[in-house]
């Protein structure tokens, strides 16, 4: 597994992960595992949609803390069978800098160390209690259009718009609703509106929600 220079990863606090690459932070300073259990598993109407076969997408897989949040999800809901989730990363954090990220949260540290265990030694397609993972390691510009799958549910998480525009480009928002299924959803923290229009372009019907903590605004849509 290629993964990013020593360089391109800081650490605010001690616990925070910040990308020098993209002068971002990995997770809300605010509490990354509840924003996320706002922004993603609520804005996308989640565990109650969990079925069997049910496949989960996400732009920008980072810390795996939005998967860790997903498999707590999973494991609390009485829904049947397996889902799926497929992540698309360009620059893979080795397992050591996710451990301690993931170590500032204590729910999703508890269930991380199958995810770890099969993360340190370079694979990609992973077995985790309730769900079977892909994570897609290149640019998404590439992988995304190539990607087979269609998705029931976006988490759409990668570095502000303002700081990584290619991962939030008009193309792309296109890429993810060409790759999503008939009535399926997207959620994601930034209410930008290039980002709005765009997935609205796309074929989404495109809702504004509260945000989590500071963030007065994020954004949702289903496929019409």
């Amino acid at each position: 597994m290629s993964t990013p220079d020593q360089t391109a990863l800081t650490w605010r606090d001690g616990t925070i992960p910040v990308s020098t690459r993209f002068d971002d932070p990995y997770f809300s300073l605010a509490g990354g595992l509840d924003e996320t259990r706002h922004v993603f598993l609520a804005g996308n109407h989640l565990p109650a949609r969990f079925r069997d076969s049910f496949h989960i997408a996400e732009l920008g897989f980072g810390t795996g803390l939005n998967l860790m949040a997903t498999l707590i999800s999973r494991a609390a809901s009485p829904a049947p069978g397996t889902i799926r989730y497929t992540s698309f990363e360009a620059f893979p954090l080795p397992a050591a800098d996710i451990a301690r990220a993931l170590a500032a949260f204590p729910e999703a540290e508890a269930v991380a160390a199958p995810f770890l265990d099969q993360w340190s030694r370079g694979e990609t397609r992973l077995s985790l209690p309730g769900i079977e993972a892909e994570i897609i390691l290149g640019d998404a510009r590439e992988t995304l259009p190539a990607w087979a799958g269609r998705a029931d549910a976006w988490y759409l998480d990668g570095f502000a718009p303002a700081k990584n525009p290619d991962l939030w480009s008009d193309a792309l928002m296109a890429q993810v609703a060409a790759h999503t299924a008939p009535g399926g959803t997207f959620a994601t923290y930034t209410a930008a509106g290039h980002v709005r229009r765009a997935l609205a372009a796309s074929g989404f019907a495109v809702t504004r929600q509260p945000g989590f903590g500071r963030k007065r605004h994020m954004t949702t849509g289903t496929l019409t």
